[in-house]
């Protein structure tokens, strides 16, 4: 059970729902009020389904393009840490937030701001390093999903009840535990390619 929690912490803080509300409620700012929970809704279970699938079937993706696992692990780890410092250290001229006109349709509340690509990275890497052991994996994706996708529906009252600051700083301390991870992830697929 401690490695379902450790796996489903990881993914929690990759998703990095408390960051992301502030971006869920931009990308919903021009959609009519009575409509938000149902397009949000829509959005996280779309976003579920894409993280399922990469989970199955990334790694077979992974072999036809012949990557090898300590390939994909330092490329998870840079894409992460790449990620990780944009949330410690956030730039007014690239933003994480994209642009959105309408109603959001799975990009960008669905991909990539819940099932981006470092997710999908740390899920292919998962399978590759936990061989046989999916149904834990899936356990903990549906458990970090589940967990981040209550934080975004509540995120007008979290923005509301904490705000602008304290998210502001719970997505740095988030991204700096992100680039722990990062580095480790990285280290690893280094270590396992010269091992």
């Amino acid at each position: 059970m401690s490695q379902v929690a450790g796996v489903a912490l990881t993914l929690f803080l990759v998703m990095d729902p408390l960051g992301n509300v502030p971006l869920f409620l931009a990308a919903l700012r021009n959609v009519a009020p009575a409509r938000r929970r149902f397009v949000l809704t829509r959005e996280l279970l779309i976003a579920l389904g894409v993280m399922a699938i990469i989970l199955f079937l990334g790694r077979g993706l992974m072999e036809l393009l012949h990557v090898t696992q300590p390939a994909l692990a330092t490329a998870g780890g840079v894409i992460l840490l790449l990620i990780a410092i944009r949330m410690v250290f956030p730039s007014p001229d690239r933003p994480l937030a994209e642009r959105v006109v309408d109603e959001p349709f799975i990009v960008p509340l669905a991909v990539p701001y819940v099932a981006g690509p470092s997710v999908l990275a740390i899920e292919i890497v998962l399978m590759q390093q936990m061989p046989g052991q999916w149904p834990l994996i899936l356990l903990a994706l549906v458990i970090a999903w589940a967990v981040s996708s209550a934080i975004l529906l509540a995120s007008s009252c979290l923005h509301r009840f904490l705000g602008e600051r304290t998210l502001l700083a719970t997505e740095r301390l988030m991204g700096m535990i992100l680039v722990i991870i990062a580095v480790q992830m990285m280290l690893g697929g280094i270590r396992d390619f010269f091992a």
